[in-house]
């Protein structure tokens, strides 16, 4: 009977060891709970203060590292006037803008941004309307930032200095200058004269020797006629010296080409000095309308 009990409760070699393994599982398992459940048992007062320090610490390190978190102050809003232009942080955050729309004030003021209507403020980010219509009466923009169509009739803007050199006053119609002792600048205050005119007639001027009739203008390639009007003959011409003038300083003249410069030198040779242009009237390089054009300007001396 007590071998048939031994045979009944013999436990293998390898069998008492994996029980034993299993035991131990279970003792370390009963005290990882036995340890959990203890902590579980912390008063909920006690776990409350605790997140409430950690938040605390949390806000302190991040105000503390320059980081502002996106949550509306809670500090108490005061209204009072401000320009959006000008006003410092320590001003905005008391109107109870949040610190993140104060950095983005600052941002766009000093990318050459200006707030010109307090309906520019309106486009703050984030910026509800509500908080809008409370700041709206309190904004006061700078006459130095407001648009200059706003200024008053009264207060015109300063008219630039005309420059009277490139703009010249021009004449009246009653008024008249001379033209063979006007310069470039004064035959520019001549109504239809600009720059290139008033150059012509200096230069075509001085080739002539100066002008004995207002018509001579109409020689000028495309000359204003309405500009005649305010020019008058003054001065003498400059003569030239018929008879004593060599060939090619005949031909300077404007009026005198070489083939009349020739014939003058011709009949100086031929005849003796020329008292007349009648006394060319015969050639053929003379006639009466170039006879004409020369007379004013013939010394016969």
């Amino acid at each position: 009977m007590r071998n048939w009990l031994k045979q009944l409760f013999y436990i293998r070699k390898s069998d008492r060891t994996t029980i034993m393994v299993l035991l131990v599982v279970a003792a370390v398992v009963l005290m990882l709970i036995w340890v959990t459940g203890g902590e579980t048992e912390q008063t909920p007062a006690g776990l409350q203060d605790a997140a409430t320090d950690f938040r605390a610490d949390s806000r302190r390190t991040a105000r503390s590292s320059g980081y502002y978190d996106d949550q509306p102050t809670q500090r108490p809003a005061e209204l009072f006037p401000f320009d959006p232009n000008t006003a410092d942080s320590t001003q905005l955050l008391r109107l109870g803008l949040r610190e993140w729309q104060v950095r983005n004030i600052y941002k766009f003021r000093r990318a050459g941004g200006v707030y010109r209507r307090p309906a520019d403020f309106a486009r703050l980010y984030g910026l509800t309307v509500g908080e809008y219509r409370r700041l709206e009466p309190y904004i006061r923009i700078g006459s130095d930032y407001q648009p200059a169509a706003t200024l008053s009739e009264a207060q015109p803007l300063p008219q630039p200095r005309r420059d009277s050199l490139r703009y010249p006053v021009k004449l009246q119609s009653t008024e008249t200058i001379g033209l063979n002792t006007a310069d470039t600048a004064l035959l520019r205050r001549v109504p239809g004269i600009g720059p290139y005119y008033a150059a012509e007639i200096v230069r075509y001027g001085k080739r002539l020797g100066g002008y004995a009739s207002i018509d001579q203008l109409d020689e000028i390639d495309s000359f204003p006629q309405e500009a005649k009007q305010y020019l008058v003959i003054d001065g003498n011409v400059k003569k030239l010296a018929v008879n004593r003038l060599s060939l090619q300083e005949l031909r300077r003249h404007p009026y005198i080409n070489f083939y009349q410069a020739k014939a003058i030198v011709d009949y100086r040779r031929l005849h003796g000095p020329i008292r007349s242009l009648s006394d060319l009237g015969l050639s053929r390089d003379f006639p009466a309308d170039a006879i004409r054009r020369l007379e004013p300007y013939m010394d016969y001396q």
